[in-house]
């Protein structure tokens, strides 16, 4: 089990520890609700140093990532962020990832931390020019720092004029006296705030100067099981639960990342997938009656027909419900459509929302 160069101060905080990813990670501190709250709020401190990030850069490089991925990279510019995925070829997603372009010959890939190697793999795969690639993963620590106060707990730290950086936009400059450190307005919470890519050596240091800048705005440290609650009251698909090799982008409502102008793998499928029109949807959904929907519980119609399975699902903090995320068919997507989660004995009723479920 691998360690960040922040595991033992979170273990010296009191963290809960788990192993996540091949890594030793925090999953919460004070407790997730509190956790949660506190980053919808004003602000919090997660570590994810365990995600992964490769450098494509060279002659290539662009058309590598665009044959790769299903957005349009065509619509980056120097300093913009993209979400998007990796079709593999098959129908399926290999990964979802974000795309950063520093030039027009370089651009930076942070990935799942599961999929590090399954990533990296793909994309040599397909790297017939010889495209230069680097894998920083192991030498990289991440914190997102995020939530409503978060441009005011960390502006003192760096003369980049963070507060009026314009969402999935990103600089690199000094941050907390250390040279060279990316900061970008991108995050999975929906709470804004931002994600800063740090050396490991540096790690340390930069994490006591956002707790020392942040301690008016009652920044708090937050771990994984927060991070999970935060990002499914927005309805954001975590791969390995609501997206993986056998579910299509399409079906996952990530049809706004999936651009036909660009042929890139598996477009033509998708695109035959998409006017053949899509057989299942990920919806949201919420419960009814009194209970706590998990992945993996079966899904059912009101003759008591099982139509899918439970994705994500949790007792949502800022929403006080029940909440979970599934794949149904698509003629039962409609909003208002009442289904049933089988939660061991039981069948409980619950009604198909709107996305994202928290609205701030």
């Amino acid at each position: 089990m691998k360690n960040t160069a922040l595991s033992h101060i979170h273990e010296a905080l009191g963290a809960k520890m788990v192993p996540f990813a091949g890594y030793n990670m925090p999953v919460q501190y004070e407790g997730v609700t509190a956790e949660h709250i506190n980053v919808r709020e004003n602000v919090g401190v997660f570590d994810v140093s365990h995600m992964g990030e490769f450098i494509i850069r060279g002659e290539g490089a662009f058309e590598l990532v665009q044959k790769l991925t299903s957005n349009d990279v065509t619509k980056l510019v120097d300093g913009k962020v993209q979400y998007t995925c990796l079709p593999n070829g098959k129908g399926g997603i290999v990964d979802d990832l974000l795309v950063y372009r520093m030039n027009e010959s370089t651009y930076f890939l942070v990935v799942n931390a599961s999929n590090i190697s399954k990533d990296w793999d793909w994309i040599s795969k397909h790297n017939t020019a010889g495209v230069e690639m680097i894998n920083i993963s192991e030498d990289t620590s991440l914190l997102a720092v995020q939530g409503p106060k978060a441009s005011e707990a960390l502006q003192s730290l760096t003369q980049m004029n963070i507060s009026e950086m314009k969402y999935y936009t990103f600089q690199k400059g000094v941050f907390a006296g250390k040279e060279n450190i990316l900061i970008s307005t991108t995050g999975y919470t929906g709470a804004g705030g931002f994600e800063i890519y740090i050396k490991n050596e540096d790690a340390q240091a930069v994490w006591n100067a956002i707790f020392e800048a942040g301690k008016d705005c009652n920044i708090t440290p937050v771990g994984l099981a927060a991070r999970d609650t935060l990002r499914l009251e927005m309805g954001f698909c975590l791969y390995g639960n609501d997206i993986d090799d056998s579910t299509s982008p399409l079906e996952a409502g990530l049809g706004w990342i999936t651009k036909f102008t660009n042929n890139f793998v598996d477009a033509a499928f998708l695109k035959s997938q998409k006017e053949a029109g899509i057989k299942k949807r990920l919806v949201g959904f919420e419960l009814i009656d009194r209970g706590v929907p998990r992945q993996g519980y079966e899904v059912l119609n009101q003759e008591g027909h099982p139509i899918g399975r439970v994705t994500s699902g949790t007792m949502a903090p800022s929403l006080k419900k029940a909440i979970g995320l599934a794949y149904v068919p698509s003629d039962m997507t409609t909003v208002g459509t009442e289904i049933y989660i089988a939660v061991r004995k039981k069948q409980l009723k619950a009604k198909i929302v709107s996305l994202p479920f928290y609205k701030s």
